[in-house]
């Protein structure tokens, strides 16, 4: 016998344990007391739906839309957001407002969530219901769950938006065989009783009475029902009453008896029980006892078992797929949960604070990647104020706990993340920032308006300072500077991974030397990120921080200068890096005063203790460098007018012009760094930068000016038809020797004389190579420019290295001090380089264009012959590619001998490439000479295998497998259009060129452009294999479609 799926449970109850609030980064204080240990979160969450359930059980469909509440106002009326004149609801076909339809929400529109998202999914089909799917899976309704169920679509079916009930017996995560079990016992329980209010039932203890083991799977899943219905009760009755209870109290005493029993197996709940009836008369009696000021049925309304409840019908509201969004339809939801307000004892303010914490909590555990609900929150406090201020003298003991606890949680949440705002925030969340600020000090006036007593305990700084905002945002940032600046001496900078704290072989000027830097760049941070969002509430925010960054760094400053005796490089170098830093922090200070008044600048700034560091010899450095950098500029243009590429021996592989301009900026940066002028020399070290980058980018410029591929490659034959030759004619072709590879004169590198194809005897003579003086040249261009771009990193890192480093001021150093100089040497190949970025991409760029030109010169010029006249001409399978191969092999080899070991992979890399072109050329512009039938696919992919296996070989200075293969990716596309038959080439073009033209099928084809980059796609590609295709149906599509020529 199938097992039946439980009625009264939870869909995600066996799944789901209670939800912590201080899960993910969302260390928030619970506010509302003690918690309900006892209960797990399902149970409460459950228990919540039934009495919600049975407040709106005269609410056909739920769909009542009397009184949209987004809170109550302070004068105890209904706030509602502006509605239009008409009674009917905005954008709403239907009851419940949920399903295909849109639906606006005034609650929303009034605490400036946005409305419409996500898409609603929420609709029920009228002949299938949700029984199956939520008997399916505990998380079939769950938001990013492996076993979440999107509802079917059933398009003969018919569909209706889902009703209010529906949706908050989802949104609470109840089975609908459990909603209907609570719907047959409360009709059955209020049977004859309709004029008897929902708040005079315990509920609990009716579904005690009529809900039996029968019902349920197991005596076990009754027992666990039971269980929490009875510690329902108990935590509402005993644990937290709403009156104080005597602990000698006979029916508190009955009940624990019972109570006791139930934990080892379930009460009997029968009819005539005996422990059912003395159940009943205990918990009856400890609901209906009445104080002078508290009357009625009293077992849910107790703090905070109140508020536990209510929290959980408030968190309904939230888009289970997208828990950071708030459901469309809560206004109604809201309105429904107000019925519940008589048996909770919840009134307007309770609920103001309950919705505010609501939507704080969630905007918290989502992550806070919503800012719409901290917004919503801020809007909710300002009615919380209002609230504080009117009500103050009707405020009971229950709602004054729940208020101080909410406003202090969410105080002291804010705060602590503003206390240190340099940890807790960056550029990419510091809109999250602007919001919790706005929160903490809302939070805080209240706390000092009008709830007196907490502001000295809970508000840290008040005591010192008043409340008003500016006051406190200086608080925030002096705090969360000093914490920052205290962090990085702790355990250094972010990105440095030594501690600041020095150790005892370690010199405490390297370490204020970072320190400086590390200081300058939080700085940075603060003006770039965090200052605008502080200005809105302090003028002088970023002011105030760089006043406590630079007070906090003086200290340690002077700690230091006190300690030493005397002077060394590396106190010249704290000096620079301390007035550095001094002016860095005044100038970021008097930039951002100078929107301000005088008088806030002048406060600023003298509220800064100078570091007293002294410049000097800015001019005198200057003067050098500017004459070294002429030197350098000489030397470009000297060689601008004598250098012709080809060096004064074979077995130089570069020029002597590019030598002698490294050596030249090598030694003026060694000289620079000798020159003990420290104050000038940080600043000056940029201009020395800047020059040798001009300088380097001159000859850079002059050494990539060699023209372009384009001027290398052939111009493309017209588009014709290929000739039907007669049979005699291809007998002819058949007997005619194939020339491809042969060229009759090949000019040797050196300049030699013409080279027979064929020597005496008969016997195949192996080619030369045939590059030119010219590819010659280019290949000493693309050497020269290696070795510029390899020497200017060098020349970057000691830029880079040597402000740090440092040399003594002193002649005669130490032999401590040169041993400590020369590990800093050794150590210099780790230092980043970063003043030559743009001219080493630069070159970079240069030394491809250069390795381009001359790999198309090698292929389309110096071995036109062998490549691209003499393959496939004529006769495809005499004039393959092994003699071009044996050529393309000999020039590589001499192209590898010439080029040093960096270039040759790039070069290589090039040739390969423009090698391709050249074969794809042939296939698709080879002219009258090549003309191609089917069966020659197998050949020309052959002769592509060996073509690629040529660059594939093994072997220094050749490109690797998976490059090659990348790059002739294209090539063995187009390749394979020649294995389609004519016909399914003539129906790929003309879809392509309809495609690229939009041409209708009635409309003539166009003839598609020749963009130059080939590809098995375009329609100018395919076009040109037909072309090449020769038979009747190409030479009569061509014919018909284009009326092209015939080759002569």
């Amino acid at each position: 016998m199938a097992r039946r799926d439980s009625p009264n449970s939870s869909i995600s109850a066996s799944s789901q344990s209670a939800t912590s609030i201080t899960s993910g980064d969302s260390d928030i204080d619970w506010p509302f007391g003690a918690r309900l240990d006892t209960l797990r979160h399902s149970e409460i969450r459950e228990t919540a739906y039934e009495i919600f359930f049975m407040c709106c059980r005269f609410s056909p469909g739920f769909g009542s839309n009397k009184g949209v509440i987004a809170y109550v106002g302070s004068t105890g009326d209904v706030v509602e957001a502006p509605s239009s004149s008409t009674p009917t609801r905005p954008a709403v076909a239907c009851r419940g407002g949920t399903g295909m339809m849109t639906v606006t929400s005034r609650v929303k529109t009034t605490l400036g969530l946005r409305a419409g998202r996500p898409p609603p999914m929420r609709t029920m089909n009228y002949s299938m219901g949700l029984t199956a799917l939520a008997g399916e899976s505990p998380y079939a309704f769950m938001p990013n769950s492996p076993g979440r169920i999107t509802l079917p679509s059933f398009p003969n079916k018919a569909k209706r938006p889902m009703t209010s009930a529906e949706i908050m017996r989802r949104q609470m995560r109840i089975t609908i065989q459990s909603d209907n079990m609570l719907k047959k016992i409360l009709q059955r329980s209020f049977l004859g009783q309709n004029g008897r209010r929902a708040e005079s039932f315990i509920l609990p203890l009716e579904l005690l009475r009529h809900i039996k083991p029968s019902e349920f799977s197991d005596n076990q899943e009754y027992h666990q029902w039971q269980r929490r219905q009875l510690k329902i009760l108990e935590v509402g009755l005993l644990i937290h009453p709403s009156l104080p209870l005597d602990r000698l109290n006979t029916a508190a005493l009955q009940f624990r008896e019972i109570l006791l029993h139930s934990k080892m197996k379930p009460v009997d709940t029968s009819k005539n029980s005996d422990i059912m009836h003395r159940l009943s008369n205990a918990v009856t009696a400890l609901a209906w006892r009445n104080s002078n000021t508290v009357r009625g049925c009293h077992w849910a309304d107790g703090f905070p078992v109140n508020v536990h409840l209510y929290l959980a019908l408030l968190k309904s509201i939230f888009d289970m797929r997208e828990e950071n969004v708030v459901l469309d339809e809560v206004d109604e939801l809201l309105e429904l949960m107000k019925k519940t307000w008589p048996i909770l004892r919840i009134n307007r303010m309770t609920h103001n604070v309950c919705f505010t914490w609501v939507l704080f909590q969630q905007y918290v555990i989502t992550g806070q990647l919503e800012p719409d609900l901290i917004r919503a929150t801020l809007n909710l406090l300002v009615e919380v104020a209002n609230d504080v201020k009117m009500q103050a003298m009707e405020r009971d003991h229950n709602y004054a706990k729940a208020l101080d606890g909410v406003i202090t949680s969410m105080q002291g949440w804010a705060e602590k993340r503003l206390l240190d705002y340099h940890e807790n925030f960056n550029k990419g969340n510091v809109e999250n920032m602007g919001n919790i600020l706005s929160l903490a000090l809302a939070t805080t006036k209240i706390v000092v308006e009008n709830i007196p007593g907490m502001a000295a305990g809970n508000t840290p700084g008040l005591a010192e300072r008043d409340a008003a905002a500016a006051n406190r945002v200086e608080f925030y940032i002096q705090r969360s500077m000093r914490n920052a600046f205290t962090k990085m001496l702790e355990t250094g900078a972010p990105g440095h991974i030594d501690s600041m704290i020095v150790e005892v072989d370690e010199d405490p000027g390297d370490i204020l030397i970072q320190m400086a830097a590390d200081v300058e760049a939080l700085a940075v941070v603060e003006r770039e990120n965090f200052s605008p969002v502080l200005r809105h509430w302090c003028p002088a925010a970023l002011g105030v921080a760089l006043l406590t960054l630079q007070g906090c760094f003086g200290v340690i400053f002077k700690q230091y200068l006190a300690k030493v005796s005397s002077l060394s490089s590396n106190l010249v170098l704290v000096l620079q890096c301390a007035g550095k830093l001094e002016k860095q922090l005044m100038q970021m200070a008097a930039d951002d005063s100078a929107d301000y008044d005088d008088g806030g600048r002048s406060s600023v700034l003298r509220d800064m203790i100078p570091y007293e560091v002294d410049t000097i010899g800015a001019g005198l450095l200057k003067t050098w460098v500017d004459e070294r950098l002429a030197v350098g500029r000489e030397s470009v243009s000297r060689a601008k007018e004598t250098e012709n590429w080809m060096p004064k021996s074979k077995g130089e592989q570069f020029t002597e012009s590019v030598i002698e301009l490294i050596k030249l900026a090598k030694v003026t940066v060694n000289d620079f760094f000798q020159i003990p002028l420290m104050s000038a020399r940080e600043e000056m070290v940029h201009d020395l930068a800047d020059g040798l980058e001009s300088i380097f980018q001159d000859y850079a410029n002059f050494a990539a000016s060699c023209g372009t591929r384009q001027s290398y490659l052939p111009v493309l034959p017209p588009l014709t038809r290929c000739n039907q030759d007669s049979r005699l004619t291809k007998l002819w072709n058949k007997a005619k020797p194939c020339t491809s590879g042969t060229d009759t004169q090949q000019v040797a590198v050196a300049g030699g004389g013409p080279v027979a194809s064929t020597p005496a005897g008969g016997e195949t003579r192996r080619p030369r190579p045939s590059t030119s003086r010219g590819t010659h040249r280019l290949y000493i261009r693309i050497n020269t420019l290696h070795y510029l771009h390899h020497h200017i990193h060098l020349i970057d890192k000691s830029l880079s290295f040597f402000p740090r480093g440092g040399t003594s001021a002193q002649p005669g150093p130490s032999p401590a001090l040169h041993h400590h100089h020369h590990q800093l040497y050794l150590n210099r190949r780790l230092t980043p380089a970063t003043h030559f970025d743009l001219i080493r991409a630069s070159i970079q760029v240069s030394i491809q264009r250069v390795s381009e030109v001359a790999a198309y010169r090698l292929i389309f010029s110096d071995s036109e012959n062998s490549f691209y006249r003499g393959l496939y001409a004529d006769d495809v399978a005499g004039c393959r590619i092994d003699n071009a191969l044996s050529v393309l092999k000999q020039n590589l080899k001499h192209l590898l001998s010439v080029l040093t070991d960096r270039a040759q992979p790039p070069a290589m890399k090039e040739v390969m490439r423009a090698t391709f072109q050249a074969f794809l050329m042939v296939l698709l512009a080879g002219g009258p000479d090549r003309a191609f039938v089917r069966s020659d696919y197998e050949i020309v992919m052959e002769d592509l295998r060996q073509l690629k296996k040529m660059f594939c070989a093994s072997g220094e200075g050749f490109v690797p497998e998976d490059v090659v293969d990348r790059e002739a990716e294209v090539v063995e596309g187009i390749v394979g259009l020649m294995s389609l038959p004519t016909e399914r080439l003539i129906e790929d073009f003309t879809i392509a060129a309809c495609e690229s033209s939009s041409a209708a099928e009635d409309q003539r084809l166009l003839m598609p452009p020749t963009t130059g980059i080939w590809s098995r796609s375009d329609p100018n590609t395919v076009l040109r294999v037909i072309c090449h295709r020769n038979d009747d149906t190409a030479n009569n599509f061509l014919k018909k479609a284009f009326q092209l020529p015939k080759r002569r």
